[in-house]
């Protein structure tokens, strides 16, 4: 079956860093689109970053550009999201999502900035 899986979350002080893995399996990765999407408690979900199905072209929310860098290993079937320069208001469960044919989400995984 279809699983997006992502880890890498936690606990950071401001201006720290993290990254973010979605390993992907049970479908063709390399087909599909890929985008990070978070939601913070009391908002609607948004997009963060994506990633088209190359890695060749990538886009970013106003909100993290130059702070975040979206990438992808089509060999690992893996999407990473690193994340510098962290501040409170990026504090927010953050998804994974697959677009292609069909549209994939992950469970989520949850990134707190706070000193």
């Amino acid at each position: 079956q279809v699983r997006l899986v992502e880890s890498g979350g936690g606990l950071v002080q401001p201006g720290g860093s993290l990254r973010l893995s979605c390993a992907a399996s049970g479908f063709t990765f390399s087909d599909y689109g890929m985008n990070w999407y978070r939601q913070a408690p009391g908002k609607e979900r948004e997009w963060v970053a994506s990633i088209t199905r190359t890695g060749l072209r990538r886009n970013y929310a106003d909100s993290v550009k130059g702070r975040f860098t979206i990438s992808r290993d089509n060999a690992k079937n893996t999407v990473y999201l690193q994340m510098n320069s962290l501040k409170p208001e990026d504090t927010a469960v953050y998804y994974c999502n697959g677009l292609g044919t069909y549209e994939y989400w992950g469970q989520g995984t949850q990134v707190t900035v706070s000193s």
